[in-house]
């Protein structure tokens, strides 16, 4: 039977996401910066295929956020910028994988899986 939206639609998995993270390069910085700890600007706009004007319009949103820590510095002469995920990054980043996993769950329960063929 078809599920219909109305009263229930907040309950949803998908209500869970948070369009702060959820958006696709920035939930690739934050799952970078948690992986590495500490990441320069550069690997981040390499890895997410960015330009360098996308890529830091992204971090002033995550770090306005509270997400994410910059820290600006130099490496020798050349000036560098790095990026940590904060505390609330980490919980926010712990969240968002808990409503895709619940999301996921929701679809593979009303979709059932078809059998293999070979």
């Amino acid at each position: 039977m078809a599920r219909t939206a109305g009263a229930g639609v907040s309950e949803h998995p998908a209500a869970g996401l948070d369009e702060t993270v959820h958006q696709r390069h920035r939930l690739g910085i934050l799952t970078i910066a948690a992986e590495a700890g500490k990441v320069d600007f550069g690997y981040l706009r390499r890895t997410l295929d960015m330009t360098a004007g996308n890529l830091s319009r992204h971090v002033t949103i995550l770090e306005e956020a509270g997400l994410i820590d910059v820290e600006k510095g130099y490496e020798g002469k050349r000036p560098r910028t790095w990026i940590t995920i904060s505390p609330a990054g980490r919980k926010a980043l712990a969240a968002e994988v808990a409503a895709l996993r619940a999301l996921v769950s929701a679809v593979e329960r009303a979709v059932p899986a078809r059998p293999r063929t070979t």
